[in-house]
């Protein structure tokens, strides 16, 4: 009987001390978002060079040697940015493993889902062309981030494309890369001039126009978006109303 009034105190006091372990990851937790989502801001107005870890910090409310603990410097922070924001996109295009390559209609309208949700958060479009043209120097710590984040992104689309001409969706002879190349292309374009106005240019309604004249174009039934791009959009509003 003494033995297990013993014990006790000693699992209330166990159960106690994990309670405090897991709020106090809780609040690392909270914390690092906070610097991840303070450095995108900072990474877009003022680009990598500029930005200042103390700077950062301060908009954080915390100090210097705070940021530290959770980030090793300023380029672990920013990697740290990339990979999450690759994370989000990553899931929005890319299919899981194993499960092949969608329809080519159906993943025209995931990437004009992503443009839209691209439009609700502009610091990240900000900050991605920011770095993105630092980057293209061979010393920037982002510089082979987006070159393997080109290469990916360009390999998925052409794998996409010539899985759609195998199934005969897509027209025979079509030159997957060179469409590939230009769908990034028109992607970056109508980012850069979103961001420069943001109120008169429709980024999302521009790539989707774009897309839907270029899926006709290599379709070999010659037909655009159509129903999956409605699709896409109805899955979106109800996700995000649910």
């Amino acid at each position: 009987m003494a033995q297990e009034q013993g014990r006790t105190p000693a699992k209330t006091a166990a159960g106690r001390g994990g309670r405090a372990a897991r709020g106090g990851y809780a609040v690392g937790d909270a914390r690092r978002r906070m610097i991840l989502d303070t450095a995108v801001e900072h990474f877009a107005q003022f680009g990598f060079n500029a930005s200042s870890l103390a700077r950062i910090a301060q908009d954080c409310g915390i100090t210097q040697g705070g940021l530290l603990h959770h980030f090793r410097g300023k380029e672990d922070l920013l990697l740290s940015v990339l990979a999450r924001s690759e994370e989000h996109d990553v899931d929005r295009l890319f299919s899981p493993p194993g499960e092949g390559f969608p329809p080519v209609a159906e993943h025209f309208a995931a990437v004009v889902a992503l443009a839209a949700d691209n439009a609700r958060r502009p610091g990240i479009v900000r900050m991605y062309n920011t770095l993105v043209g630092e980057s293209g120097n061979p010393d920037h710590p982002a510089h082979d981030h987006f070159r393997q984040r080109y290469a990916r992104v360009l390999g998925h689309t052409v794998g996409l494309l010539e899985a759609g001409a195998a199934r005969g969706e897509v027209r025979p002879g079509t030159d997957c890369e060179a469409v590939g190349r230009e769908i990034l292309a028109v992607m970056d374009g109508l980012q850069i001039q979103w961001v420069l106005d943001p109120e008169g240019v429709d980024m999302p309604g521009l790539l989707a126009g774009y897309l839907d004249r270029r899926l006709r174009d290599i379709t070999v039934a010659g037909t655009g978006l159509g129903r999956a791009e409605g699709a896409s959009s109805s899955s979106s509003s109800s996700s995000s109303s649910s």
